[in-house]
């Protein structure tokens, strides 16, 4: 069924972020990680050693929302807090680096999708029109 040219972007936006969840979740469901705390790990992995503050400026969600999805990424194994005077830095442990990695890989096969159905000047449009936009509403 074709989208109609009049639809609002919102809905857009959304219908691909929910494919994108079901690819994801498909992908890594053998894993124990839900979509929505794949992010989290990624940025823990690729930034060892940051602390609950910067994780929620990075996400812009308030310190409780990240000491919740910290809590339940610890719970299962992917992370560890280590206190340092008064915080505490986290780290990924092996089964989160793996896990960070696959997650990262099946995002890359994702975009391999999406650049499938787009010529290679149509990505590039399509993904620096959507940081413009993300660096202008944030």
């Amino acid at each position: 069924m074709p989208f109609d040219e009049t639809m609002p972007t919102a809905p857009l936006i959304s219908i691909l972020y929910r494919e994108h969840a079901k690819y994801l979740n498909e992908k890594v469901k053998n894993e124990d990680l839900s979509f929505g705390l794949q992010p989290i790990l990624i940025t823990i992995y690729k930034n060892e050693g940051i602390i609950q503050e910067q994780l929620a400026e990075i996400f812009h969600l308030n310190e409780s929302t990240i000491t919740r999805n910290l809590k339940k990424l610890e719970d299962k194994g992917f992370i560890e807090r280590i206190p340092d005077k008064r915080t505490k830095i986290i780290k990924t442990t092996q089964k989160g680096s793996e896990t960070a990695q696959k997650v990262m890989d099946y995002d890359d096969k994702w975009d391999e999708i999406i650049k499938s159905n787009l010529n290679y000047e149509e990505y590039t449009i399509f993904k620096s029109t959507l940081l413009k936009i993300c660096e202008e509403l944030i």
